[in-house]
C-alpha cells in the first residue's frame, strides 16, 4: 500500500483527497495536514455574507474533516507543516503542540495562497502563518472564514461608519458593495486608475466604476496607500494624494502562492509558485502541487502561467489525484474564466483582455458589439448586452472574451472558454450554429454580430 501525504485541504486539497479515496482508497493510505481549523470554505461568498445577501456563512462549506475521515483519510487540522525532507521522504508538522514526523511515498502540495501585504505603516504578517498582526484595531485581511466572521462581529459596533477597501480587484469590489449594503460610507482605493483591470478592458471597467459610484461608493483610483494611522484603532488612511477619515481598513491587494515553507531544491515560477507539468508534478518526481500554490497551463497564451481561481484548484486536484495513484492523466489547461455581479451588473470574462494580449506580444485586435438580448418586440425582460472578443490578427485565433449586462449572460462565456481551449478562429465562430428563438435571443445575435465585425 502506498502512503500519500497531502498538505492543505481546501478546494484543491479536498478535490484531490476525495478523488483518491473514491477511486483508489483500497490501494492507498491518505494522510492530510492542514494549518486551518476548517476546510472547503467558499471565500467567494464572503462578501455576500458580510453584506447580508445570505443569512449566514454555514452554507459556504461543502466538506469537513469528518467527511474526509469517513471516506478513509487521516486528517490533522490546526497542524502546520514546518519542514520537508525530500531525501528521506518525511514531513514534519506541529500536531497538538508537538513535532510530528510522517513518512510518505507520494507528496501533494495544496497549500493555496496568502494575502499580499502592501508596504504600509501599521501592519505586519507572519510568514507562512494564518495570523495577521496589525498595530491598530480594525485593520485586517478578509480571506478566511475566521476573517469574515471577525468583520461581521466588528460591524456590530455602531462607531464603525466609514470603511476603506484597499484593492479594486474582484474581492475588493465585492467587499466595497458589501460594506455599502451594510450602510457604511465606503472608499475603494487602488494604485491602478480603474477597477478589475486584470479581467476587463477599459470601457467595461469604466462601466463597473460608474456602477459603484452610482451606489455611493467613493473611488480613489490611481492612489498608493502609504499609511494607516490612529492611536489604538484605525482613524485615517493616507495615500500619496489624499487622506481619508475611516474606522476600518480592509486590505485586498491580491494573493501570492504559499510555498516558502517547502525549502530549496524544488523549482518555482517567477512569483514563487511551484512549477508543475501537465500532470501537476513538480521538478521532484512523486511530488505534486495543485491549486493556488502551483502553476497551470494557460491555453490563451499557450504557456505556463499562474491563475489563482477555485475552479482551477478543483481541476488540478483531480488531475494530481489520478497521477499520484498511478493513472496517467494530463490536464488540458485553463483560460482563467471568471465573473462578477455587483448591484445587478453582471460581467464575465475568459482568456486575455486586449491590453494584456498586446503586452504579451500578440498582434491582437478586438471586435465589440452591443445589442438587446432579445428582439425589440419582446417588451419584458429584455436587456442590452455588450460583448468584446479579442483575437490574434495573424492566426485569427480567439484569445479572450468579455460580456456585460444586467441580464444573466454567464453561460455564454463557457462557449468562449472552449473556443480558446480548442483554438477556434474568429471566422469559425461567426459561422457557428447558434439557434434563434425570441424568448432567448435575436436571429442576428450579439455573438454572431461581434464575430462578423472582426477585421481582416
Amino acid at each position: 500500500m502506498s502512503k500519500i501525504v497531502v498538505i492543505g485541504a481546501n478546494h484543491a486539497g479536498t478535490a484531490c483527497i476525495k478523488t483518491m479515496l473514491t477511486n483508489y482508497g483500497d490501494a492507498n493510505e491518505i494522510v492530510v495536514f492542514d494549518q486551518n481549523s476548517n476546510i472547503s470554505f467558499l471565500g467567494c461568498g464572503m462578501a455576500l455574507w458580510i453584506g447580508e445577501q445570505i443569512s449566514s456563512g454555514d452554507g459556504l462549506f461543502y466538506s469537513n474533516k469528518e467527511e474526509l475521515e469517513k471516506l478513509g483519510a487521516k486528517v490533522y487540522m490546526n497542524s502546520p507543516v514546518s519542514t520537508i525532507d525530500y531525501e528521506t521522504k518525511t514531513v514534519t508538522a506541529l500536531v497538538d503542540g508537538k513535532e510530528y514526523v510522517e513518512t510518505y511515498d507520494k507528496l501533494i502540495f495544496a497549500t493555496g495562497s496568502q494575502p499580499v501585504l502592501p508596504p504600509i505603516k501599521g501592519a505586519a504578517i507572519k510568514e507562512g502563518s494564518l495570523e495577521f498582526e496589525a498595530t491598530l484595531k480594525n485593520l485586517q485581511f478578509v480571506k478566511l472564514y475566521q476573517n469574515a466572521a471577525d468583520v461581521i462581529e466588528k460591524l456590530k459596533d455602531e462607531d464603525i461608519k466609514r470603511v476603506a477597501v484597499v484593492g479594486a480587484g474582484y474581492i475588493g469590489v465585492e467587499l466595497a458593495e458589501a460594506f455599502q449594503r451594510k450602510g457604511k460610507e465606503v472608499v475603494l482605493i487602488d494604485v491602478a486608475d480603474t477597477c478589475l483591470a486584470g479581467y476587463y478592458d477599459r470601457d467595461l471597467t469604466d462601466k463597473m466604476s460608474k456602477n459603484l459610484e452610482d451606489h455611493g461608493i467613493k473611488l480613489a483610483f490611481g492612489e498608493t496607500v502609504k499609511e494607516v494611522a490612529g492611536t489604538d484603532k484605525v482613524e485615517k488612511i493616507i495615500t500619496d494624494k489624499n487622506e481619508y477619515d475611516v474606522d476600518m481598513v480592509i486590505l485586498a491587494v491580491g494573493f501570492r502562492p504559499n510555498t516558502a515553507f517547502a525549502g530549496e531544491g524544488i523549482e518555482r515560477f517567477r512569483n514563487g509558485a511551484f512549477l508543475v507539468n501537465k500532470h501537476q508534478e513538480t521538478s521532484i518526481p512523486g511530488v505534486y502541487a495543485i491549486g493556488d500554490c502551483a502553476t497551470i497551463y494557460d491555453n490563451a497564451t499557450r504557456d505556463t502561467n499562474y491563475i489563482a481561481l477555485a475552479s482551477n484548484a478543483v481541476r488540478t486536484g483531480i488531475v494530481a489525484a489520478h497521477n499520484a495513484c498511478g493513472t496517467e492523466l494530463e490536464g488540458i489547461g485553463v483560460q482563467g474564466s471568471n465573473g462578477i455581479s455587483i448591484y445587478g451588473l453582471n460581467m464575465v470574462s475568459t482568456g486575455l483582455t486586449l491590453e494584456k494580449a498586446r503586452r504579451l506580444g500578440f498582434d491582437a485586435a478586438v471586435t465589440e458589439y452591443t445589442d438587446n438580448q432579445k428582439p425589440e418586440f419582446m417588451e419584458h425582460g429584455n436587456f442590452p448586452v455588450t460583448i468584446k472578443i479579442v483575437y490574434d490578427k495573424d492566426s485569427r485565433r480567439i484569445l479572450g472574451a468579455q460580456l456585460a449586462s444586467t441580464e444573466d449572460i454567464s453561460m455564454g462565456i463557457h462557449m468562449f472558454s472552449l473556443a480558446i481551449q480548442e483554438g477556434v478562429t474568429i471566422e469559425k465562430l461567426a459561422l457557428t450554429d447558434i439557434f434563434f428563438l425570441p424568448h432567448f435571443n435575436k436571429p442576428y445575435n450579439y455573438i454572431t454580430m461581434a464575430a462578423l465585425g472582426a477585421k481582416d
